[in-house]
């Protein structure tokens, strides 16, 4: 063998076979190459679902041989997540053999022969891991698929060792080696060298590692990289084999420990890191250090191994007072290469002398030695005066460790200078946000944070570059500077200031090279500054390009994505293009014409990267604050269209002034963005909007609780952001419309907060006037609490799940989370609470104000009664809030300062009797001011020490028995010191000053022992450690939560006192486990967390005054906007439904039954359908124009709503409600135009009087309010929605004017809302005693209108003065004369007269002015519900059916003197005029002004056209007032059947919908029908099936019965003719199917094989069966409620009915409570042999079964179960309904698939037409025509 010299110090495998050519390697498999992120080089990636069949071979040759002879072997890899991998190493030993070494993680345990080694392979994970917890306590099954965590890995092999330990051979060289699938692969080397790869070259100098010593830092190009601030053992895996360490499971590969810095050395003592210091020594030190070394020394290393001799121990000074306190070193070292030659020397104090030093030793293993065990380690020298603890000149400067002992988690806030800027990332995963000087990027699916640090003020503007690599940001103030960040990497390349006071807009070209900034300068002119930023990733300097100053105002300015040198702004009364030429910025505005005196928000580009669109060809966006969009051309530098998108109501069509843009309302619009299919707005009144490009209407939007004032559309096009002025930040997820909040904030300073350690719930009080509590992991808020007067104090009780809240106006509350309710309200105090503390035993509560006083009270009652309250003992004012109040850890002791702010009390917490005065002032009698105290906190572990913040920045320790100093911190801030805390175990002590937070070591509290931290732009108000001491919280401007990176006490005993000495076992904190940790030591989980919070109302116990509104976060995520519901905390009994938010619970719902309020005896009043139907929110419709069918016709009316039709016989508008739809019928030609908005039942429907707006109004199907829609009549869309009433909508109305609009509650909440008819705002609203049933304005006056309910009726006067609107109320009571009745309807005659009607049938005529009631007659024998007046006619409509005009021509002769008339007096003056008759009662209508024309309504369903001058009545529209069972088309698709639960068939024209004929039958049910085929020739015919069994056949040219049969004895559920029509087959509900002769009548055979399951469906078909092997002309089947199916062949003419196949179809079995979907089956009609079947099944899905293979041969699963199916006879679709309201259009052959949610109930029916081009679809009474287009 040749020299092997070459092969020293190591030899790159890789790169010695040049593997990259594959020609002395071989590759086979899914072998690839890409780039690893961590690693940042080219790895290989081998995987497969079979390993052996990817792998690389090395070398080519199986016969030849790598004769590489390093007896260490490295291979630096991963394995796949869930994968298993395989390694094969050939060896050869100098005894000749060849020996295969093998590992993977599917070997169960270790196997071994002669010539082959195989080893399990246990994988590990990453640090804190639920898979490396558990591997760390498991004995077996480790092995297995690699973790999802697995890390990269360097594997060292000592080969030597394995062949003499396993096989007893010796090692000669490695021969080839074979990597299988799954796994990443860096590189392989060999060596003979013991290299470690966690220390680098420059640290294996430092600890005097040499290769001659056999051992080093592992070759650079080979090493993995460590990110600057981390460790190696962090990010990889270290694992070398074998290993003196324990196996488990045994002879397995694995890592030893996951902690390399205590772990214990195998094979070789690898050599500390930390460097070895010089210190001088006493005698007896010395001896001790010597024995101890000897003592903990390690034993000698084997074979060729170099000893290491470990570090000197430190060595530090102790200083104490006897009794009080003591300090002990708890320091680590670390220090730099340079500081090696330094050698620190101390020397101690006068007051210390060598008895004074404590010795502690870091072992090799671990453990300690402390200095408890011998009284030579700890001599304490008594001090007789305090101690100014200060730096001696050679002293060591000890360390706080680890450094950095703090690290931000998370911030819970957001904006601080505006609320306008958010950003995408490239990939929308991700958002970046400013909150006050620090840029958050957020992951949106996890929550998680990234900060950039670096503003030292407000972040002001942000923006990015195309590919959202570099991000810039601009903070504000006289410093502003500009900052441009490597997005990545957080790194900030570049800062340099701004010639600008302060930027307030920043935009980045596409590739990062030009940034323009816009801001003010010092003259407050605008000023715009571009700067070329094409060097700065590089490292090169950032110049000025050009720079303007201008005179228009701007808002935004954007570069163009197309050209760097291009720009465009808009702001007041300009949009202007900019463009640098020659080092000159220039502009030209935009050519407005008529709108260029408006105030322009932001401007945008259309979308798209076109390279080849021409720079003129390229469209802006603009929008405007007067709620305009202007497109604009940027060729011609003019507008190319403008459209008004949210518009307020019009004037009225009389007033004929012209109404321009300029004057003309409108809803701001605040921001646009566009993407390539649609165009997102944010608006003033809150609202998102998403609108198609072509703005015709309205496609989705989304609610704000504030104006939006930031939208922008992710590069995906598939998410939405909005930020609101109001501090929240959220996105719309376009495809599936659920909208998610990810962040909300405080709008002003955070006062307080306290923590709830066993719920980790954070509760904030802010300057804003609210009180939040949020979920510390998921940074979610979980209550909102608002209020008249303000929060300043919380405080958490230690135990219960309750808070204490202190008030501004001195009201103390304390409230229970867990019932959400309102325990106690204490008005002792006259001042704004300054304080607020548990004790921590939970025992007692107190509470300080600023006035003075000090109150106490019994936590342990739930009403926390108060004990003792005590006057002028605190300090007045309010500077010391909100923690003025500090209790000692036993609950024994209360201290604060006062009564005045020179003294510190001590008092009695159970008594508040003052044990102590501390007087601050005197104890500094060298200084010439006198101090005063500001701050009070007790040291937790040690109950003597109170520690006093005071104003000459000091921090005092006093002894709580004496009083007397103890020591003192000067210089503590460079401001005062505004919060401080001690940890529980009294190691730490927290201080906050101005806008930075300090870490001290609390027993040796100097400056180079303290942390200090930045983030916060302002005043930081309160600073504390959580409950379980692994955090910090700081308020102020936001909500900063820290890491505590400080190791735990290591043992109990050690967190009993701060008296004791303790050490740290380590050199390095291991700051990663910490950093996977959550404080209490459980995985973090995301909780789900609504858009917005609804508010349930606490009324305070005291009803002088209003508790406020207590807001509970509801586990859903729907719309951002939701109700509050209004508890009386009087009732004894009320209904409350709390939702917890904590994942690790069950939402637990308590409910107290109040007696909710019963129905009025009114029919009048509406009352929602009871459904049992839950739409389906997770349904996305398809895009406009790519629907596969189109609705074409609504059939009927909703007879169940109220007043839900109107008409206009001058603009000739027509429109009613059908289901959740308004139907706008065109009466000239019959067609149809559908307004979809709503997913309920609407109630009722109001027209503007120019008839230029309808509105409609709904419930919202999840229990939340009302949905008012606004209706834009030109086109058909929703202008904006509006919701106030949590029951449902009773009336609608608009004012003479069209100025006011009003909405009435139902029953359940009566109340009135007034709103704005321009904007459709919230102007004012009103409760009422009792249901209103019918409300109406005066058609004199706009400020005038009337209700009537259960308790009378109701004058309304809308006072106006300036923005304010109130409505002014009073009530009057039914006359005497009419007895207990409910008033109905009303109308309006002539000033000042109104009619009104009650439930008895009574009408009575008042006086508008004096509310006196004139004349009472009897006008109809029941309730009347409605009244019109036109002139001197009144039209009432009963529910007697009779529409009756009465002759009011005599009111004219009544005036108001006069007492009310008698019935019989007002028969003399007022008389019947017209009556008519209809088929049912009378629930809206609409007449001409003269009424001789009107429509009607009725509860049956029906539209009549009334003329009165011939006393006629028409019918315009039908409908079914029951339930449809069945809809079917007639063979030649003229005409269409319907029956329903009534009784009645019905038979339709499918050309104009019109009714053709009705038969009746009284008192049955119909449950099916079906028309005759087209082979009877003679006449059409109709047959059905009803409730009794029987089956009757009308004939449609004589519209009468043919003939009834009764071949059932329960109800028919099916019914289909025979294909030649020579038999009728009829199912009944037991299963039984009975042929029947349609001339005859008679049975001609009962078919018993599905007796007991009801029969759902029954299909028959043409079909010859030879081909099944049965005679037969046609085919039938019946499918029953048990999953079984029959297919039959049948010729009828010979009396033939064979059972050609038996379908039975498995299911689980089913609970009691379930509702199983129906059995449903048909026949393809493109293929009859095969079936399609779906049902109750082991899964939702469709089947379709071969006749002619006897097997199912396809699926296709759905997200529903299935209530009804239809086939088309083409293009292979299937339409099938559910009862989530969806009916699915199915492409059969592929599985596309569309949803439509139009109706508001269960999707019962559905058909296909004939030849498949229509579509019918029922929900209840709701019957919807479909046009099919197809998929």
């Amino acid at each position: 063998m040749a020299s092997k010299a070459w092969q020293n110090p190591y030899v790159n495998i890789f790169k010695h076979v040049k593997i990259e050519e594959w020609r002395k390697s071989a590759k086979e498999g899914e072998v690839s190459t890409f780039r690893d992120k961590l690693l940042k080089c080219p790895v290989f990636r081998i995987s497969g679902v079979i390993p052996e069949n990817s792998y690389i071979l090395i070398p080519r040759n199986t016969k030849q041989s790598l004769e590489l002879t390093g007896h260490f072997f490295y291979l630096l890899f991963r394995p796949s997540a869930g994968k298993y991998f395989l390694v094969h190493i050939d060896v050869a030993s100098k005894e000749g053999q060849i020996v295969r070494i093998s590992f993977s993680n599917m070997f169960p345990e270790f196997k071994f022969t002669p010539t082959w080694l195989q080893f399990p392979f246990v994988c590990g994970a990453a640090k804190g891991s639920v898979y490396e917890t558990t591997a760390k306590s498991a004995k077996h099954g480790l092995v297995g698929r690699a973790p999802g965590s697995v890390r990269w890995t360097c594997l060292m092999l000592d080969l030597q060792d394995i062949l003499s330990f396993y096989l007893n051979c010796s090692y000669s060289h490695l021969k080839s080696v074979k990597l299988f699938a799954n796994m990443d692969v860096k590189n392989m080397f060999t060596s003979d060298l013991l290299l470690d790869p966690g220390i680098s070259f420059t640290e294996a100098k430092q600890m005097g590692h040499s290769f001659l010593q056999g051992t080093g830092p592992i070759p650079r190009e080979m090493s993995f990289p460590v990110p600057k601030g981390t460790a190696w053992h962090d990010l990889y895996d270290h694992i070398k084999f074998p290993s003196e360490g324990t196996k488990l499971p045994f002879n397995s590969i694995q890592k030893e420990n996951s902690d390399p810095e205590t772990k214990c050395t195998s094979k070789q003592s690898i050599p500390g890191r930390g460097a070895s210091r010089c210190v001088n020594l006493s005698r007896a030190v010395q001896d001790r250090v010597s024995l101890i070394q000897q003592i903990t020394s390690p034993k000698l290393p084997t074979r060729n191994q170099t000893p290491v001799v470990s570090s000197v121990p430190e060595v530090g000074v102790v200083s104490s007072h006897p009794k009080d306190w003591l300090v002990h070193n708890d320091f680590q070292h670390q220090e730099s290469a340079s500081s090696n030659s330094q050698q620190q020397t101390y020397s101690p104090s006068s007051d210390a002398t060598d008895g004074g030093i404590h010795v502690y030793v870091h072992s090799v293993d671990g453990l300690s030695i402390h200095g408890e065990e011998s009284e030579e380690e700890l001599v304490c020298s008594p001090v007789p005066q305090p101690v100014s603890l200060t730096l001696s000149k050679g002293f060591k400067q000890q360390k706080l460790l680890p450094d950095p002992i703090l690290r931000l988690s998370r911030i819970i806030g957001f904006g601080g200078a505006s609320t306008k800027h958010a950003l995408w990332t490239k990939s929308g995963s991700e958002v970046v946000y400013p909150c006050h000087a620090i840029i958050i990027s957020m992951k949106i699916s996890s929550n998680q944070q990234r900060f950039f640090i670096g503003h030292t003020d407000k972040v002001s503007a942000l923006t990015f570059n195309g590919s959202t690599t570099v991000l810039a940001s601009a903070q504000t103030g006289n410093n502003s500077v500009v900052r441009v960040w490597d997005y990545h990497n957080g790194n900030c390349l570049a800062m340099f200031r701004n010639h600008a006071h302060s930027l307030s807009c920043l935009s980045f070209s596409s590739g990062a090279a030009v940034l323009c900034g816009v801001g003010k300068d010092v003259h407050n002119k605008t000023l715009v500054v571009v700067w070329n930023t094409l060097n700065v990733r590089k490292g090169g300097p950032v110049t000025v390009l050009a720079k303007a100053h201008t005179e228009v105002d701007i808002n935004t300015m954007k570069i163009a994505f197309f050209d760097d040198t291009r720009m465009v702004s808009c702001g007041r009364d300009n949009i202007r293009l900019w463009r640098i030429r020659n080092g000159t910025l220039r502009s030209c505005p935009v050519d407005l014409g008529e709108y260029r005196s408006l105030d322009f928000s932001d401007v945008t580009f259309e979308e798209g990267n076109a390279s080849h669109k021409h720079v003129d060809d390229r469209t802006l966006f603009a929008c405007s604050r007067s709620g305009h969009i202007f497109e604009i051309d940027y060729g011609r530098v003019s507008v190319k269209n403008m459209r008004r998108l949210l518009p307020s109501q019009q004037q009225h069509a009389s007033r004929r002034e012209k109404w321009t843009f300029n004057t003309g309302p409108g809803i701001a619009i605040n921001s646009i963005s566009v993407s390539s299919s649609f165009c997102a707005t944010g608006c003033e009144d809150g609202f998102m909007r998403l609108w198609p490009l072509d703005f015709s209407a309205v496609f989705l939007e989304a609610e704000h609780e504030g104006p939006v004032s930031m939208v922008s559309v992710s590069v995906d096009s598939q998410k939405v952001l909005a930020v609101t002025s109001t501090g929240n930040l959220g996105f719309l997820d376009v495809s599936s419309r659920e909208y998610s909040t990810l962040m909300r904030s405080h709008t002003d300073t955070v006062l307080g907060f306290s923590v709830d350690g066993i719920r980790r719930h954070l509760t904030t009080a802010s300057a804003d006037g609210t009180l939040r509590i949020w979920n510390m992991d998921s940074l979610h808020q979980l209550f909102d609490f608002a209020s008249e007067d303000s929060p300043c104090a919380v405080a958490f009780h230690p135990h219960e799940q309750t808070f204490c809240c202190g008030f501004t106006s001195g009201i103390v509350r304390v409230f229970d989370i867990s019932n959400a309710k309102l325990l106690a309200e204490h008005r002792q105090h006259r001042g704004e609470v300054i304080g607020l503390a548990f004790s921590p035993d939970g025992d007692f509560m107190h509470s300080a104000d600023a006035q003075g006083s000090l109150a106490l009270y019994d936590a342990s009652e739930e009403d926390h009664s108060v004990i003792r309250v005590a006057c002028n003992v605190v300090a007045r004012g309010t500077e010391r809030a909100p923690d003025a109040l500090t209790v000692s850890g036993d609950s024994r002791f209360l201290a604060f300062v006062g009564p005045s702010q020179n003294i510190v009390t001590i008092a009695d917490a159970q008594s508040l009797d003052e044990l102590l005065h501390v007087d601050v002032s005197i104890l500094d009698v060298e200084s010439p001011q006198l101090d005063v105290a500001l701050k009070v906190c007790f040291s937790p572990a040690s109950t003597e020490h109170l520690l006093i913040a005071t104003s000459a920045n000091k921090i005092l320790w006093v002894c709580t028995k004496s009083g007397r100093l103890l020591r003192e911190v000067s210089n503590v801030h460079k401001h005062q010191c505004s919060s401080l805390s001690v940890n529980e175990d009294s190691r730490f002590l927290l201080t906050a000053g101005h806008n930075t937070v300090k870490v001290w070591d609390y027993n040796l509290p100097l400056h180079n022992n303290s942390q200090m931290f930045i983030g916060h732009s302002q005043p930081i108000r309160q600073v504390g450690f959580t409950p379980d001491q692994m955090g910090v919280v700081s308020v102020g401007d936001a909500i900063f939560l820290w890491d505590f990176l400080a190791s735990p006490r290591d043992s109990p005993a050690d967190a009993k006192s701060c008296l004791k000495a303790s050490h740290t076992s380590s050199q390095k904190a291991d700051t990663s486990m910490n950093a996977l940790r959550l404080s209490n030591g459980m995985p973090r989980q995301k909780a789900p967390f609504p858009s917005s919070p609804p508010r349930l109302d606490f009324s305070a116990i005291n009803r002088d005054e209003p508790a406020g509104s207590f807001s509970i976060c509801e586990d859903k995520q729907d719309n951002p906007g939701f109700p509050f519901n209004r508890l009386d905390s009087r009732l004894a009994v009320s209904f409350l439904k709390v939702t917890d938010m904590d994942n690790n619970m069950s939402p637990h719902i308590a409910e107290l039954h109040q007696n909710k309020p019963a129905r009025p005896d009114c029919y009048k009043h509406f009352v929602p359908r009871l459904k049992t139907s839950y739409l389906d929110q997770t349904i996305v419709p398809p895009q406009p124009r790519e629907e596969g069918i189109k609705l074409k016709a609504v059939i009927g009316y909703n007879g169940n709503g109220r007043n839900n039709m109107v008409w206009s016989p001058d603009q000739g508008l027509f429109a009613y409600t059908c289901g959740s739809m308004v139907v706008v019928e065109y009466l000239h030609t019959g067609s149809q135009r559908h307004l979809q908005g709503h997913t309920e039942e609407i109630s009722c429907l109001a027209i503007t009087n120019d008839a230029q707006i309808v509105a409609s109004a709904a419930g919202s199907g999840d229990g939340d309010k009302s949905l008012i829609c606004i209706w834009d009549v030109q086109n058909g869309a929703c202008s904006t929605t509006i919701s106030y009433h949590r029951g449902a909508v009773q009336s609608l109305a608009f004012s003479r004017d069209d100025r006011f609009f009003l909405s009435v509650g139902d029953f359940s909440e009566p109340g009135l809302a007034l709103w704005s008819s321009k904007n459709f705002h919230l102007l004012s609203s009103a409760n009422v005693s009792g249901p209103i049933h019918d409300a109406a304005f005066s058609p004199f006056t706009s400020d005038h209108m009337a209700c009537v309910g259960s308790q009378g009726v109701y004058f309304c006067v809308v006072y106006t003065q300036g923005q304010e609107v109130d409505l002014k109320i009073q009530r009057m009571a039914a006359p005497a004369e009419v007895g207990d009745v409910e008033f109905a309807a009303l109308c309006y005659h002539m000033d000042p007269f109104l009619f009104t009607s009650t439930n008895r049938g009574h009408v009575c005529a008042w006086d508008a002015n004096t509310q006196a009631c004139l004349i009472i007659w009897e006008a109809d024998d029941d309730e009347i519900g409605v009244l019109l007046c036109r002139g001197n006619r009144l039209f009432a409509g009963s529910s007697t059916r009779r529409l009756r005009v009465w002759d009011i021509g005599a009111m004219k002769r009544i005036t108001s003197k006069e007492k009310a008339c008698s019935a019989e007096d007002s028969r003399e003056t007022i008389s019947v005029e017209r009556e008519i008759m209809l088929d049912g009662t009378t629930i809206s209508a609409a007449f001409d002004n003269t009424m001789d024309m009107g429509i009607v309504g009725t509860t049956a369903g029906t539209l009549w056209y009334i003329n009165w001058s011939d006393n006629s009545a028409i019918r315009l529209v039908s409908g079914h007032k029951a339930k449809v069972n069945d809809a079917v088309f007639s063979f030649d698709e003229s005409h269409f059947a319907t029956c329903s639960e009534d009784g009645s068939v019905r038979v339709w024209t499918t050309h104009s919908y019109e009714l053709v004929v009705q038969f009746q039958v009284l008192n049955q049910a119909c449950g099916c029908v079906c028309w005759s085929p087209a082979s009877i020739k003679d006449h059409t015919r109709v047959a059905a099936g009803y409730g009794d069994g029987t089956l009757r056949i009308f004939q449609l040219a004589s519209t009468e019965m043919e003939i009834k049969m009764h071949p059932h004895q329960v109800a028919v559920t099916a019914i289909q003719y025979s294909a030649h029509g020579h038999v009728i087959v009829s199912a009944g509900k037991n299963g039984l199917v009975a042929v029947s002769n349609p001339t005859s009548g008679a049975t001609l055979r009962v078919i018993r094989d599905h007796k007991g399951a009801t029969i759902t469906t029954v299909q028959c078909v043409n079909e010859q069966c030879k081909k099944f092997g049965l005679e037969g002309n046609e085919l039938w089947l019946a499918a029953g409620a048990d999953r079984r199916v029959s297919v039959w062949a049948a010729d009828w003419i010979k009396e033939k009915c064979d059972l050609l196949d038996w379908l039975s179809f498995p299911a689980p079995a089913p609970s009691q409570d379930d509702c199983l979907p129906p059995s449903i089956a048909a026949f393809s009609p493109e293929d009859h042999s095969l079936v399609v079947y779906t049902g109750y099944g082991v899964e939702k899905e469709l089947l379709f079964y071969s006749l002619s293979k006897k097997q199912i041969i396809k699926k296709i699963s759905l997200p529903h179960w299935v209530s009804c199916m239809s086939l088309s006879s083409k293009s292979q679709l299937v339409a099938v309904g559910s009862k989530e309201r969806v009916l699915k259009l199915i492409k059969s052959t592929s599985g596309v698939f569309q949803d439509f949610c139009q109706h508001s109930d269960s999707v019962q029916t559905c058909h296909f037409s004939p030849s498949g081009a229509l579509l019918f679809s029922v929900a209840f009474n709701e019957i919807l025509l479909w046009e099919v287009q197809g998929l």
